[in-house]
């Protein structure tokens, strides 16, 4: 959830009342409830323009919701899903129908994150990094950011390398929380970790840590590194990018570059694009995307990697800031 998205549930749930509020709150899960209770904390000198706006906007996504004779189970399912990817959803759509265990590590995720990093910090590096890929990556973040720079490293090296946890491995983590699965070894192994997982952690981590994990990740495996660093920063990741970013990108990028690149855009990355250029650059540029014809995916994946170079190299060159550190990006 974006600022305005925060800004504008926390407005609405101020304005309905403790109890209905608190009703809400059971819905969600820990980080959305940390992020949007801050966020109410820090309202303040509300206008009434901008909460009748919030209202007005709520009133009118709920008069278009109806009630549905539907199996509201395999809806849920098929939203999320969409939403969110098969493996993203798989856990928050077990805990909203199943009634999933909250104890364990999932207690941790209502935790602050300094105090995550202080119960963990003495464990086994192995045991840490079993621990940070059940959680949300920007709270695990936190917490890695938080350990010394040796272990810090090595608990990132063990991330990228994970591929899977077997139960019997999750049952170590009895030493430090309670049981998280109970069951036969013979189980399914859960697809946790992995090389993606590490590129997400170390999105939201400060440039000079996250320079520091890769180049320790390079002495074991050169290859395995460089797999982390294309993970890091995707083409839709571009719609973070803060607009003085995508100016000097589109300096860099050749028009046909990035017409290709676009085709297989989602609109809003489109569309923030085209607000940063010329009137009349937007208007030919849109034109073009109209005008071409359907355009090999591969080919599309071809010249987005041309665009994400570009970005690396400035990047690299620190004029802009890539991942979560967007206050970080221009000295």
């Amino acid at each position: 959830m974006n600022a305005e998205g925060l800004n504008k549930a926390a407005l609405l749930l101020m304005s309905i009342g403790e109890e209905e509020a608190a009703e809400v709150f059971k819905f969600l899960g820990p980080r959305e409830v940390q992020k949007i209770g801050a966020t109410m904390a820090s309202l303040k000198n509300v206008t009434r323009e901008e909460l009748d706006s919030v209202l007005t906007e709520f009133v009118k996504e709920a008069e278009q919701q109806t009630a549905l004779s539907m199996d509201s189970s395999e809806y849920i399912k098929s939203v999320l899903n969409k939403a969110l990817g098969e493996t993203k959803a798989g856990a928050l759509i077990d805990r909203i129908l199943q009634g999933s265990d909250t104890s364990g590590i999932e207690g941790l995720k209502w935790m602050d994150s300094a105090a995550v990093a202080e119960l963990i910090k003495n464990e086994h590096p192995q045991i840490i990094a079993t621990i940070l890929v059940h959680l949300d990556r920007d709270q695990a973040s936190e917490i890695v950011s938080l350990l010394s720079e040796r272990l810090r490293n090595d608990v990132l090296l063990r991330i990228a390398t994970l591929d899977g946890i077997q139960p019997a491995a999750l049952r170590e983590l009895d030493d430090v929380l309670t049981t998280l699965l109970s069951g036969s070894d013979n189980l399914k192994r859960s697809p946790m970790g992995g090389v993606r997982t590490a590129a997400e952690i170390l999105n939201f981590m400060a440039s000079n840590q996250e320079e520091s994990a890769i180049e320790n990740v390079k002495s074991y495996d050169a290859d395995l590194a460089q797999k982390i660093i294309d993970q890091m920063f995707v083409f839709d990741n571009l719609i973070d990018l803060e607009d003085r970013a995508i100016q000097m990108l589109l300096k860099e990028v050749e028009s046909e570059t990035l017409i290709v690149s676009l085709k297989g855009a989602q609109p809003q990355l489109r569309a923030k694009f085209l607000s940063n250029m010329s009137q009349r650059a937007a208007e030919l540029l849109a034109e073009d995307l109209d005008s071409r014809g359907p355009v090999r995916v591969s080919e599309v994946e071809q010249q987005q990697r041309k665009v994400l170079q570009v970005v690396r190299n400035l990047a690299e060159n620190g004029q802009i800031q890539l991942g979560g550190k967007a206050e970080d990006a221009y000295v």
